[in-house]
This record gives structure tokens, C-alpha cells and sequence, in this order.
């Protein structure tokens, strides 16, 4: 895909998060990764209101060569790429149920959802929880780097979820699955629940492997 194929899809995909509530305000960003650096969606701007025109090129140094000022979390993207060299898109969301669980005390910090469908084994995995950072805090980038080898989708405590995929449509594919299953979790809190077993989630990832 060419740049400007990938400058469109990613307005088109922020409009898409933003009209269906999966993104507010100016809270989130969308990088691809291209063959000398990435595009990343720029500071404080809108998902539902991106101009491709003006979405920040980095070069592979994560240096800005043109476009708007890139977002202040473009080095938790850089930490993704550098830890998962053959991802080309990373999303990061505040979407409300994976912050809400994110909230919550008690966390498995290497595997923070149960396995509660097949989909989240599929294209979430096993979900890591990185300890609470101020945004934009670059102390952030060694604990994601701690994590990130193993975990493809990370959650940010009490900030949201951080998914890297080998393109922008299943990195995007995987952080709704992840949100998705957020609201179950949250939904099944105090309710006798039937989990996947042990042998089913072994199937699964030997068939869907991460």
C-alpha cells in the first residue's frame, strides 16, 4: 500500500472508531509503520476529524519530516515496533470498557481478561497490564518493552489499550475484540461463569496462533 492509500485508511478508520464511540475528543492515536519510518495521527487532534494530509511522517529515528506535531505518545508506539519488528500498525484506544477494567484492583498483571470466548484467545491473547504512567510519561517505554515481546496487546492501568497487528485492519480488528470482551468482563462480574478450559485455549492457540 502506498502512503497515501495508508494516510486515507487511517482517517477512514479514525472516523469509524470515533462515530461509533470507541474513541473521544482528541483521546487516542493510530501509527503504521512504513518502509522508513511510520505515519502517526498528530497531537490533540480528533480521530473523527483527520486530515490525511496532515498526519505526521517519522522517520526511523521517530523524528517528524513532515505533517503536524506527532502525537505525545509516539514513543509508546516506537517501544511497540522496536519489541515486534514485523507489526505495521499499533492502536492505542481510551475506549470506556477497556479503561473501566483497567481500573480494577486485583489484575492478573500477565493475563488480565479470563478466557471468556474464543474470538478474545484468537486476537487478544494473553493480555498484559502495565503498571499506571502519566501520559506521555517516557518512563512508560521501558515497562511496555518489559511486556511487549510476549504481549501484543498490552493495557495501559487506569489509561486504556495499546494493540500492535501485522496491519492496520487487525490491529484495529484486535482492540475492538478487545473492547468487546472488556464489556463482557465487566457485564459477568459476580455471575457464575462458564470459561473456555485450559484445553480449549491450548486448541486455540494452536490452531490461531498470535
Amino acid at each position: 500500500m502506498n502512503e497515501n492509500t495508508l494516510r486515507e485508511q487511517i482517517s477512514l478508520i479514525g472516523k469509524s472508531l470515533y462515530d461509533r464511540g470507541l474513541a473521544h475528543g482528541s483521546a487516542g492515536n493510530i501509527s503504521v509503520k512504513l518502509a522508513d519510518g511510520w505515519l502517526m495521527t498528530p497531537t490533540s487532534s480528533s480521530m473523527g476529524r483527520l486530515d490525511p494530509a496532515r498526519i505526521s511522517r517519522l522517520d526511523a529515528n521517530g523524528s517528524l519530516v513532515s505533517g503536524d506535531k506527532p502525537s505525545k505518545e509516539t514513543f509508546l508506539h516506537i517501544a511497540m515496533y522496536r519489541e515486534r519488528p514485523t507489526s505495521g500498525a499499533v492502536v492505542h484506544l481510551h475506549s470506556v470498557h477497556s479503561v473501566a477494567v483497567s481500573c480494577l484492583d486485583g489484575l492478573d498483571p500477565q493475563d488480565v481478561f479470563p478466557p471468556i470466548t474464543a474470538y478474545a484467545v484468537m486476537q487478544v491473547g494473553k493480555l498484559a497490564l502495565v503498571p499506571y504512567y502519566p501520559p506521555g510519561d517516557e518512563s512508560l517505554v521501558e515497562a511496555v518493552r518489559k511486556v511487549a515481546g510476549k504481549h501484543h496487546a498490552v493495557l495501559l492501568a487506569n489509561h486504556g489499550p495499546v494493540v500492535a497487528g501485522s496491519s492496520l485492519d487487525a490491529a484495529v480488528n484486535a482492540i475492538e475484540e478487545l473492547e468487546q470482551t472488556a464489556q463482557l468482563h465487566l457485564l459477568l462480574q459476580g455471575r457464575p461463569t462458564r470459561l473456555l478450559t485450559p484445553a480449549q485455549v491450548a486448541e486455540l492457540n494452536r490452531r490461531f496462533p498470535n
